[in-house]
């Protein structure tokens, strides 16, 4: 890809879903992009209204997963460079001098990483698997799509991927009621494409597989060492794992 000293313009994509507490940061955080559209799930609350009145382009879409969501947005977007962040996800200072730089200059990447710091509750995380924590967030649309995941979806790139050097702060997570929330329309997303690869779930998917994600997360992946939430989230990840099961056995009984 050549280099060029001129900065190509950046279309920032999210999609949106009762985000009204988090919209007027996120826009004003993207002041050096050319173009912001939301792809909103049809929203109760100000999401939309807020959006808009920022400047902002909304589009309503209907869920049906977060691929198909991502991909969607992508079609929409006029410009070749793309930032994708997640609105809970904070673009400091350095992040968006660090995206101006790259998209000026990628060198042979089509993509980029960034580093996740993932808080709980107020409290960064920083063992249990999320000190590795990245996703790609800066991409160009021409090389990029994303794979299909109902949930957990990844870009797949034709071409190099570089990393940003900054991070951004994940505050994925308000309290108690909205991490479980969040995890268990995630399990019903994943027992769905479970049900459709007709997999049928036994003693080794009920006990083993929680049991084995208590034990990576807490003790493997040093989840220990972030005390109470350290705990709390390998034991509410634990139970989401099961839960999964349990929906998918749900779904192959026919039972609602």
């Amino acid at each position: 890809m050549p280099q060029n000293n001129k900065l190509p313009k950046i279309t920032a994509l999210a999609i949106t879903l009762n985000e009204e507490s988090n919209v007027k940061r996120y826009i004003e955080s993207l002041s050096f992009v050319d173009e912001i559209i939301f792809i909103d799930s049809q929203s109760t609350d100000k999401t939309t209204a807020i959006a808009e009145e920022m400047g902002a382009k909304v589009l309503l879409r209907k869920f049906d997963d977060y691929s198909s969501q991502r991909n969607y947005a992508i079609s929409q977007a006029k410009n070749d460079w793309i930032i994708f962040f997640d609105l809970d996800e904070i673009i400091s200072e350095e992040i968006q001098i660090e995206i101006q730089e790259k998209v000026s200059n990628p060198g042979e990447n089509v993509a980029f990483y960034v580093k996740r710091n993932f808080f709980l509750f107020n409290k960064h995380l920083k063992h249990g698997g999320f000190q590795h924590d990245k996703a790609i967030r800066l991409f160009n649309k021409n090389f990029c799509i994303y794979n299909g995941n109902l949930v957990h979806e990844e870009i797949k790139t034709e071409g190099t991927i570089g990393i940003l050097a900054h991070s951004v702060d994940h505050l994925s997570y308000k309290n108690f009621d909205h991490y479980c929330r969040k995890l268990n329309f995630y399990c019903k997303l994943q027992a769905s494409k479970l049900y459709e690869k007709k997999t049928k779930p036994n003693l080794y998917h009920f006990i083993i597989k929680p049991t084995y994600r208590f034990l990576w997360q807490y003790f493997y992946r040093l989840g220990i060492l972030d005390g109470k939430e350290g705990f709390l989230s390998a034991k509410v990840n634990s139970f989401f794992v099961f839960k999964r099961y349990l929906e998918l056995w749900l779904l192959n009984n026919n039972i609602k």
